[in-house]
C-alpha cells in the first residue's frame, strides 16, 4: 500500500485528499494543527454577521471518517526530511512514499508599518476572525445602547488591504450597517468604513470591468476608500500615513499581504522573497519527486510567468494536478507540466450583489453573479457536508459492530 501523506487541511489538502481517495493502492493520512477546515472565503460574511461559525468551519476528524482509507491526525509539523521520507511532528515522525505540502499562508502584517500587528486583525485564522467579529457586534451593540445627541461621536473602522479579502469585508460590514440603519437608526450613520491601500487602485491585477463596478458598489454602499495611502504607523487610537492627516478609527482589520508559514523556513529549497517555495514544473520540491507542494505555500506563476494572486481555486486546481501527477509517477510515468491560470473571478459586494468575471469575457453584475458565486460555494459546502454525514454514520457503525 502506497502512503500518501497531507499536510494541510485547507482547500488545496482537502481537494487532493477527495482526487486521490478512491486509489486502491493508496492510503491517505491528513496532518493539520487544527482539527477544523476554515473556508477563509467565507470569512466576510462571517465577519460581519451574515455567517455562523458552523458555515465556515468543517471537523476534519468527522470528514476524514467518510472515506475509506483516509486518517487524520491533529498535531503540528516542525520539519520534514526528505532523504529517510521522515516528517517529525510535536508528538510523532511520520513516514510516506508521497507527502503534500498544503501549508497555505498567513497574514503578512509588515514589519517596517510601526505597531500594525499589535493594532489590527487579520483573516487567516478563525480565532482572529471571531474577534474581529466580536469588536465588530460590540460596537454595534454599543452604539444601539447610546442615546443619541446633537453631537454624535463618530466611529471609523478601517479596512487596510483593498485585494479580494479586504474589499468583500468592507463591502459586507458596509452593507449591514446600511440594512441596521432599520433598527438602531440614525446611530449607523455614525460609523464609516474606510478602505485603504497603498496601490492606485482596489482590487490590483483584476480587470477594468471588475474594478469599476466593484468601485461603484462601494461608494453606493458608502465605503470610503483611500488608494495611494501608504500606512506609516498604527498606534491605538489612529493611523498615520506618509503623506496626509492621521485617521482616527476604532478598530481595523488587515488583509494588505501575505506570507507562507514557518515551515517553509525548515525546507531546504529556493524561497521568494515572502518565503513561498520555489517548486518546479510538476509542482515537486528541490528535485524530490516523491514531494509536492501546492495552493499559498508556493509561488504560483501563468504560462505568461506572471505570478498568480493566492486563491481557493488556485489550490485547487494545484492540488488536481497533483493527485494527477502521484498517480502518474506510481504508473512509473513523467507528468505533463503544471498549467496554471485562473478561470474566473467574483467577487462578494455586500448582501445580494456581486461582481463576476468568467473566461475573461463572461461578464455578470449584480443579482445574477451573487446567484454564481452562491452556487459555486454551495456545491463546495454541500460536498463537505455530505462527507461528513457519511463519517458520522461510520463512527456509529464501528460502534456497534
Amino acid at each position: 500500500m502506497i502512503k500518501v501523506l497531507v499536510i494541510g487541511g485547507g482547500y488545496g489538502g482537502l481537494r487532493v485528499i477527495e482526487s486521490l481517495q478512491n486509489q486502491d493502492d493508496i492510503e491517505i493520512i491528513l496532518v493539520d494543527q487544527n482539527p477544523y477546515h476554515y473556508l477563509q472565503t467565507e470569512a466576510y460574511g462571517y465577519i460581519a454577521g451574515k455567517f455562523d461559525v458552523h458555515d465556515i468551519a468543517i471537523d476534519l476528524q468527522s470528514w476524514c471518517e467518510g472515506f475509506a482509507k483516509v486518517k487524520f491526525i491533529q498535531t503540528k509539523i516542525t520539519s520534514l526530511d526528505f532523504e529517510t521520507k521522515l516528517v517529525h511532528s510535536e508528538d510523532e515522525s511520520i513516514s510516506y512514499d508521497y507527502v503534500i505540502l498544503a501549508v497555505g499562508a498567513r497574514t503578512n502584517f509588515f514589519s517596517f508599518i510601526e505597531g500594525l500587528r499589535e493594532n489590527s486583525y487579520g483573516v487567516k485564522f478563525l480565532n482572529r476572525a471571531f474577534n474581529f467579529r466580536k469588536e465588530f457586534e460590540d460596537l454595534l451593540y454599543n452604539k444601539l445602547n447610546t442615546k443619541l445627541s446633537d453631537k454624535p461621536e463618530k466611529f471609523n473602522i478601517a479596512v487596510g488591504g483593498a485585494g479580494l479579502s479586504g474589499v468583500e469585508v468592507a463591502a459586507e460590514m458596509a452593507y449591514v450597517l446600511k440594512d441596521y440603519g432599520k433598527t438602531i437608526g440614525a446611530r449607523a450613520e455614525d460609523i464609516n468604513i474606510y478602505l485603504i491601500d497603498a496601490s492606485a487602485t482596489i482590487l490590483p491585477g483584476a480587470s477594468s470591468f471588475i474594478i469599476k463596478n466593484t468601485q461603484k458598489r462601494l461608494e453606493k454602499l458608502g465605503v470610503k476608500i483611500l488608494t495611494n495611502a501608504f500606512i506609516s504607523k498604527v498606534d491605538s487610537k489612529k493611523i498615520s500615513f506618509k503623506e496626509g492627516e492621521d485617521l482616527e478609527y476604532c478598530f481595523m482589520i488587515f488583509t494588505g499581504g501575505i506570507k507562507a508559514p514557518p515551515l517553509n523556513e525548515t525546507i531546504e529549497c529556493e524561497k521568494n522573497r515572502i518565503n513561498q517555495l520555489i517548486v518546479d514544473k510538476t509542482l515537486n520540491v528541490s528535485g524530490y519527486k516523491n514531494v509536492f507542494a501546492i495552493g499559498d505555500c508556493i509561488e504560483m506563476k501563468d504560462e505568461h510567468e506572471n505570478i498568480l494572486p493566492p486563491t481557493a481555486q488556485s489550490a485547487e486546481r494545484s492540488a488536481e494536478y497533483v493527485a494527477k501527477a502521484i498517480r502518474t509517477r506510481i504508473q512509473r510515468k513523467e507528468p505533463e507540466p503544471f498549467k496554471a491560470n485562473i478561470m474566473g473571478i467574483f467577487v462578494a459586494l455586500g448582501g445580494q450583489y456581486a461582481v463576476g468575471e468568467v473566461f475573461k469575457f463572461i461578464k455578470v453584475q449584480g443579482y445574477t453573479a451573487y446567484l454564481l458565486k452562491k452556487a459555486i460555494t454551495y456545491g463546495y459546502y454541500k460536498g463537505l457536508k455530505l462527507r461528513i454525514n457519511t463519517g458520522f454514520k461510520n463512527r456509529i457503525k464501528n460502534k456497534n459492530i
